[in-house]
């Protein structure tokens, strides 16, 4: 009996990868920024319909670490604790303070009317997380950001495809960024990218991503090795023509979820939101039933994924502060599979095996 994991990469047809392979082994370029890379940041930006070329990199924990060093961040940064890791850990990378403010109990996404609050002199940018790929409230916090001189970057790690207000999720804050893990709905095996609409601050950007380097032997200022590799590009490039159907088939399987998971306790979509299905999480009435559950499931070769636990404020290298929303919300919530070919029967097992 094959183990229903709580995602599946999807993987192209192998010739197509092949296929672009190909171009590799012609060019003799595998890294450094090859034809490959340039021709999937222009593919995407055209098929997202972003206003801005995104710029590819290794992965999307990198990507966070650039935006943050390329706005010249210091001192603290106010942030969900209701994300993964990464969201905190590059703050902290990056020598500055995490300084967490609650969830919105229905949307999961950082309370924006708690952010006033926990503005000092020392706060320099807001970094929040459009959770499981629910937006925001991005006007919100575009006013507060305006109001007391604050930079914005969004956690858009879940975000591919996804529209707020017919426009893409991607052109909200200053920098958001976005993940291409192999878990993701758009991937590259590893690799992310960041969307920046500002000339200069995307200019600072592409230097950072690359050492610093303004010609072969000169540099403008310190830089790290975030580039992403022809290989990767051209597993994205195989990927993105089948993008909305993967799309399509997603959606059939969040909404078979939905129509037979009547009495469980499931994400609530912010309006104007154009969804990508990238997660399926579900909300049960303490740790206990979720462990129990999480049990029941993986003694029937079903892996769900507490996700996001824990909750951030409470890791160790972090100054303890109580989150009372995200710290609940943390413990009782579960990812249920959600892949591309995921069958109606598989589901059913699924349902079936739920406490």
């Amino acid at each position: 009996m094959k183990p229903i994991n709580v995602t599946k990469s999807f993987l192209p047809p192998v010739e197509e990868y092949q296929k672009q392979l190909k171009k590799i082994w012609k060019s003799g370029q595998i890294t450094n920024r090859g034809e490959l890379v340039k021709e999937l940041e222009e593919k995407i930006q055209l098929f997202l319909g972003s206003k801005a070329i995104p710029l590819a990199v290794c992965n999307g924990t990198v990507a966070l670490q650039v935006a943050i060093k390329s706005l010249a961040l210091n001192g603290e940064i106010i942030t969900t604790p209701f994300s993964y890791v990464a969201t905190t850990s590059s703050i902290v990378w990056e020598g500055c303070k995490p300084v967490f403010v609650d969830i919105n109990p229905d949307y999961l996404t950082i309370d924006e009317t708690k952010i006033e609050a926990a503005i000092t002199k020392k706060t320099s940018a807001i970094i929040a997380t459009h959770v499981y790929g629910n937006p925001c409230n991005v006007e919100e916090i575009e006013k507060i950001a305006k109001k007391f001189n604050l930079k914005v970057i969004y956690d858009a790690a879940h975000c591919f495809g996804v529209k707020y207000n017919n426009k893409s999720i991607f052109d909200y804050g200053d920098i958001s960024t976005c993940s291409f893990h192999a878990t993701k709905l758009f991937h590259t095996g590893e690799g992310g990218a960041i969307f920046c609409n500002n000339e200069e601050l995307k200019a600072s950007i592409f230097l950072k991503h690359n050492f610093g380097h303004i010609s072969k032997t000169s540099f403008n200022g310190v830089g790290i090795n975030a580039k992403l590799s022809e290989l990767n590009a051209a597993m994205g490039l195989a990927i993105l023509p089948y993008f909305n159907e993967i799309l399509t088939k997603r959606k059939e399987v969040f909404d078979y979820y939905i129509k037979r998971l009547t009495k469980v306790r499931t994400l609530k979509l912010r309006d104007k939101t154009k969804f990508n299905y990238s997660y399926f999480p579900i909300l049960l009435s303490s740790e206990e039933k979720l462990l129990l559950t999480q049990e029941n499931l993986e003694k029937h070769k079903i892996f769900p994924r507490r996700y996001f636990y824990p909750s951030l404020n409470t890791l160790p290298y972090i100054e303890k502060n109580k989150m009372k929303i995200s710290e609940d919300i943390s413990k009782r919530i579960l990812c249920l599979p959600v892949y591309y070919n995921l069958n109606k029967a598989n589901q059913n097992k699924v349902i079936r095996h739920l406490i």
